[in-house]
């Protein structure tokens, strides 16, 4: 069997709230499921021919716990013949999403899927392994422990140990933040988002009520000594602080993919295809070093270099991971997060690789540019790096 090509026909997401605010009384089941009957609506696509739907999701308990990507198909009133599963790998959970769906299409497998992500991490709290000064939670078996000596950590001490190995100063790191807020508020008033964007309330039961357009953390107005002055959040000495580490958030986004042959033959406009996929892990008490790995990876497999590459998004876990990548790749300022990233929009962890290659894509499309390539650091070492070309 010839390989396919997998193609992305339709991204949207809604926009992403903060912990608390405009998002947080939807179930996270009836998030998604917006997101989903708009993308299908916008694509006009029957939904019968979905072969399956891949949902992220980190937090996989509570609201989000049973499969939570089954629960929203249904909860967006798509045909009961359309199946989902819900993944997790962490914080790229809503890119693996995607990347799964573009190899059962390459594969063969499906003609047709949604590769999508839900976080409500309003709804659903993050577990106290996560707060500073807490002990691992009992996800780590004793041999895992025992094994590191007792190194391992949650990602927030983990980002001080990633300051310290390659020399990221505090004033880096906060500088960083601030123009992922001014690139982000610039998207924002340009209508740079607007397309991609489905028309959402805050109140789930009112669907006539004001309407949600745009991502709530962006702030318009930033003092750099305020900022310089917050205290450090998982060491005394550190530089990691709540300005320059992503914002906890609720939020969903959506591909729709489908096999470039297929798409043709059933009226749906080819709008980027996939160039590379991979897949990567590294020392899993740093954490970070994966994305370096991933990108390697995914450039050699395309035969692509870093020069060919017209923009990058490499998530803003924390302002040291996309600083560490424009090192190692030499990427310049104006190619990396232009329109802001994960501290200024915000992390819903389940939904931003969907979110990340929802922007991805409609940058490249508002800039005419041709090669996009994403990455996001997970938790335990791990990352994905997906590259994309627009058609």
């Amino acid at each position: 069997m010839s390989m396919r090509e997998a193609v992305i026909v339709g991204a949207v997401r809604t926009p992403v709230g903060k912990q608390g605010g405009s998002l947080s009384a939807w179930h996270p089941a009836d998030l998604l499921g917006h997101t989903l009957r708009h993308l299908v609506d916008r694509t006009g696509i029957d939904p019968t021919l979905i072969d399956d739907v891949i949902a992220g999701c980190v937090l996989q308990h509570d609201q989000q716990s049973s499969n939570i990507g089954r629960h929203a198909v249904l909860s967006a009133g798509l045909p009961e013949s359309v199946p989902a599963v819900t993944v997790d790998r962490q914080c790229g959970s809503g890119q693996q999403a995607v990347n799964f769906a573009a190899q059962g299409i390459m594969a063969g497998t499906y003609d047709l899927a949604i590769a999508c992500g839900v976080e409500s991490m309003s709804q659903v709290s993050m577990p106290p392994a996560f707060r500073p000064g807490s002990p691992l939670g009992p996800q780590y078996g004793p041999l895992e422990l025992a094994r590191y000596d007792g190194g391992l950590m949650a990602q927030g001490p983990s980002s001080e140990l990633m300051n310290e190995r390659f020399g990221l100063t505090r004033e880096a790191l906060d500088e960083f933040s601030i123009r992922s807020h001014e690139r982000a508020l610039a998207a924002t008033r340009e209508g740079r988002f607007a397309d991609q964007l489905v028309p959402i309330t805050s109140d789930p039961h009112d669907p006539s009520g004001p309407t949600i357009d745009s991502d709530e953390g962006i702030r318009a107005s930033l003092d750099p000594d305020k900022i310089a002055s917050l205290k450090t959040v998982f060491a005394t000495d550190g530089r990691t602080t709540a300005a320059n580490s992503s914002q906890i958030s609720d939020g969903a986004a959506a591909l729709l993919l489908a096999d470039r042959t297929f798409a043709e033959t059933h009226g749906l406009t080819p709008r980027a295809r996939f160039r590379s996929l991979s897949v990567a892990a590294a020392d899993p008490i740093i954490q970070f070093t994966a994305v370096l790995d991933a990108t390697h990876k995914a450039l050699k497999r395309s035969g692509l270099t870093v020069d060919d590459i017209d923009r990058f998004e490499v998530n803003e876990a924390f302002a040291g991971v996309p600083l560490i990548f424009q090192r190692e790749f030499g990427v310049p300022d104006d190619k990396l997060n232009v329109n802001g990233g994960s501290v200024a929009i915000g992390h819903p962890l389940g939904s931003t690789g969907a979110r990340m290659l929802t922007d991805l894509l409609h940058e490249l499309e508002c800039s005419t540019t041709r090669l996009g390539l994403q990455t996001i650091c997970e938790a335990h070492g791990t990352a994905n790096t997906t590259i994309i070309e627009r058609i």
